[in-house]
């Protein structure tokens, strides 16, 4: 069974809504591309637009590899939905892809996403 805060990526990824949460001590926001499994742990492949990393972030964000178990205040809103310009070499983060953003795929994810917007916010403490 998936846990709430992966439902809550994906509800996020449905709605195409950006998710805000604190993770390895920084406060980011990103939108959610890929979501699946490597090795029995949930993950998210995002792109990240705002908010602080160890490294830092670069100035129009970048891609990043999430743990969704090490995710804490995480909550969804409304605003644009930023997916990188460019994505060149294959993902690794993800290896049982069960979803997927881009229709035209390669990563033959389990299940479709199909987009909707929702009008009310979603919250997980």
């Amino acid at each position: 069974m998936p846990s709430a805060t992966y439902q809550l990526v994906l509800q996020a990824m449905i709605a195409r809504r950006q998710v805000l949460c604190v993770y390895g001590g920084f406060a980011r926001a990103f939108c959610p591309i890929i979501l699946g499994h490597t090795a029995d742990r949930e993950r998210v492949l995002a792109f990240q637009f705002a908010g602080g990393a160890s490294s830092g972030l670069p100035p129009g964000g970048q891609w990043k590899c999430l743990d969704i178990a090490a995710m804490s205040e995480v909550e969804l809103r409304e605003g644009r939905w930023h997916a990188g310009r460019h994505h060149r070499r294959p993902q690794y983060c993800v290896a049982e892809v069960e979803y997927d953003v881009n229709p035209d795929s390669p990563y033959e994810p389990i299940r479709t996403v199909t987009t909707r917007r929702r009008s009310r916010p979603v919250r997980k403490r």
